[in-house]
């Protein structure tokens, strides 16, 4: 079944700008959105979400009420809910595998058992701009196509991606939106950053620049955070990278040069330093091939919890 806006069959392919100018209401939202101010959210019942992870909750959930992801520049923030159940995926997606990407999102979705209930599927797309590669206009292109694709009816209720998210300074674009955040309770979108981007940040950064697939890190039912065990093969050249000046790294590592946020060569810096230290992290990172398991504690943060039988 179609992608759908305001119970109209979306026509594809269309540009993001041709697809809100045909639903002005669409239009409306994106501009809401991208006047409003960034709010800082604090890591209370936050569950940030990392390039190429996805996680899914819903209202019953007693740790988590926020999802978050941000530093998208030419990838997409996808939000994806059920207003039945409220079950919630937010997604950090980069295009390095679309096709197999959406169907996830969908499963994790329907994997809340109760979604038989009233209800529809509405999803919000943000993040991209007008980037020299057409890197965003890709991706926008490919997530469209794929919701379009799967057998559900999807409305697509927040679009603001690629040209409707650009700003032009001095001939130069950037995103105007880099990061948002889902209240899993109101459902509300709304523009964010995020101090704190725990627990494992390295860890987890280093996965998604090893090439690891789209996968799911939270479990809803024990509300706990699992990461790995993971493999990856030692990253090339990294000592060659790590000699390299901030502009070498931003001009060879990143997608988008000009745009990316300030913090992004330190945080290529400190990732390729992981690597180097943990080229292959199965048995240093995780003893006896067992997940890193956290569970928020009574502060609202992320503590380590020791799993079963160890």
């Amino acid at each position: 079944m179609p992608l759908l806006v305001e119970g109209r069959r979306v026509r594809l392919p269309q540009s993001a700008g041709d697809l809100v100018r045909a639903h002005p209401l669409l239009e409306e939202r994106a501009r809401l959105l991208r006047g409003q101010s960034v709010q800082q959210v604090g890591p209370q019942g936050l569950l940030y979400v990392q390039q190429r992870e996805l996680a899914v909750t819903s209202p019953k959930d007693g740790s988590i009420s926020i999802l978050g992801s941000d530093d998208a520049t030419t990838c997409h923030i996808v939000v994806l809910r059920h207003t039945g159940n409220g079950a919630t995926c937010l997604t950090h997606c980069d295009g390095s595998d679309t096709k197999a990407e959406v169907p996830l999102i969908m499963n994790s979705i329907k994997s809340f058992s109760d979604q038989a209930q009233c209800g529809r599927l509405e999803v919000h797309l943000v993040g991209g701009f007008s980037d020299d590669r057409q890197l965003s206009q890709k991706l926008t292109h490919q997530l469209l196509s794929e919701f379009d694709r799967q057998e559900d009816d999807i409305h697509l209720v927040t679009l603001c991606v690629t040209e409707l998210n650009d700003r032009e300074e001095n001939e130069n674009h950037f995103p105007i939106i880099y990061g948002i955040a889902v209240d899993v309770r109101t459902a509300e979108v709304y523009r964010a950053s995020f101090p704190d981007r725990g627990p494992e940040e390295e860890l987890r950064a280093a996965r998604a620049l090893t090439g690891g697939p789209m996968i799911s890190i939270y479990d809803a039912k024990t509300e706990q955070l699992r990461i790995g065990p993971y493999s990856w093969t030692p990253f090339p050249h990294v000592d060659f990278w790590l000699q390299q000046d901030d502009k070498e790294i931003l001009e060879n590592l990143s997608t988008s040069p000009l745009a990316e946020p300030p913090h992004f060569v330190e945080h290529i810096r400190s990732t390729l330093l992981f690597l180097k230290k943990y080229p292959s992290p199965t048995n240093t990172l995780f003893p006896g091939n067992k997940a890193l398991l956290y569970k928020k504690n009574e502060d609202g943060l992320w503590e380590k919890i020791s799993p079963p039988g160890s």
